[in-house]
């Protein structure tokens, strides 16, 4: 049946513009286009800038799979995540891209620097491409978990994330933060500390599994569950947490969100006279390189997130339909005790 002239029209309206649109348009054939679009040196100048007016006018958008197959390359992982700096973070994506480079596959990051909508969207569309291969979404953070829920069904995604994390039926991988939390917890109290203090991460937010493994041990010895001081991901944020429980003389240990953070709270005791651990015992959390070497060696949880890129890698590849591979194991956290902690200050008496 031959369409109607109304019906052409709206076809017209809602297709798709395809390279050989964007070839018409700019006036040149469609293997020009493709060697814009593959940054070709062999095009001129007035060529190329014809060509990228008629894609921004055209609002053509193309496949990334496409140019990566006429390229010679293959679908690889794109690597969602709100930061590549931070210890945790960046020894993760470094298991992503190790595993990757194992199999020959290629990994792309995509940075997400804030939680609003319209950037949630514009990461989440960005991925979306059905055929341009799997998605690990680093969900350590609200910003990650954001992401992941604005995926849709059809983008094989894999979440390394807390286990408090929404899942929607995703494969999520964690490290259980929780239990390791509550060891490093119940390991100050054994030494006779009446409580512990808490300087949270920004990512925990309540619910966390570092926040709820403190509450729990807290919660099953019967001791205090003191307030919980809340800092940035900078050192100065946390110099300043620890200032406020060096004002406080029943403040005896602190268990702080990570490493870095216990780097800031530890000097606050230092500039107000506390002595580490002769007065306050501090434990750390990721077991960050130098944490052994720092003065005194401080007390930590180690965590294998190079082990969790890894993993994840391996489920995003199974997502992917390609081979399947036996996931690497997971090391669990592990408390490692070294300098930092000791056993309360016993009472003082007069000179």
């Amino acid at each position: 049946m031959t369409p109607t002239p109304r019906r052409a029209s709206r076809s017209r309206e809602i297709a798709v513009p395809s390279i050989r649109d964007v070839a018409a348009a700019a006036g040149v054939s469609y293997q020009t286009v493709s060697r814009v679009l593959n940054e070709s040196p062999r095009v001129r100048p007035e060529t190329r800038a014809a060509v990228l007016t008629a894609i921004e006018q055209l609002g053509f958008r193309p496949s990334r799979a496409a140019r990566a197959l006429s390229l010679g390359r293959a679908p690889g992982i794109t690597v969602v995540t709100s930061n590549t700096v931070l210890y945790g973070y960046a020894a993760t994506l470094q298991g992503i891209e190790e595993a990757a480079r194992a199999e020959g596959m290629a990994v792309g990051v995509r940075v997400v620097e804030s939680a609003e909508p319209a950037e949630v969207k514009q990461a989440a569309d960005y991925v979306g491409d059905p055929s341009a291969g799997g998605v690990v979404v680093i969900a350590f953070d609200p910003i990650g978990v954001a992401v992941l829920e604005a995926l849709p069904d059809h983008v094989p995604a894999v979440a390394a994330a807390e286990p408090a994390a929404p899942e929607r039926g995703r494969v999520a991988i964690a490290l259980d933060e929780r239990r390791a939390a509550a060891d490093a917890t119940r390991h100050l109290l054994a030494l006779g500390h009446r409580t512990v203090h808490h300087v949270a991460i920004p990512s925990e937010g309540g619910s966390g599994g570092r926040l709820a493994g403190w509450r729990d041990a807290l919660g099953q010895a019967g001791a205090d569950i003191p307030e919980v001081l809340g800092c940035g991901w900078d050192i100065a944020s946390a110099y300043a947490a620890g200032r406020r429980l060096a004002a406080d003389p029943d403040v005896t240990a602190i268990l702080c969100g990570n490493d870095d953070i216990a780097q800031g709270v530890r000097r606050a005791l230092y500039d107000a006279g506390k002595d580490v651990p002769g007065d306050v015992s501090i434990v750390g959390f990721d077991d960050i390189p130098g944490s052994a070497y720092s003065t005194p060696a401080l007390t930590t949880v180690r965590m294998d997130f190079v082990g969790l890129g890894r993993a994840c890698f391996r489920a995003a590849v199974a997502e992917l339909g390609r081979q399947e591979q036996p996931r690497p194991a997971l090391v669990p956290p592990s408390l490692v005790v070294r300098e930092s902690t000791a056993p309360p200050p016993g009472p003082r008496t007069a000179t």
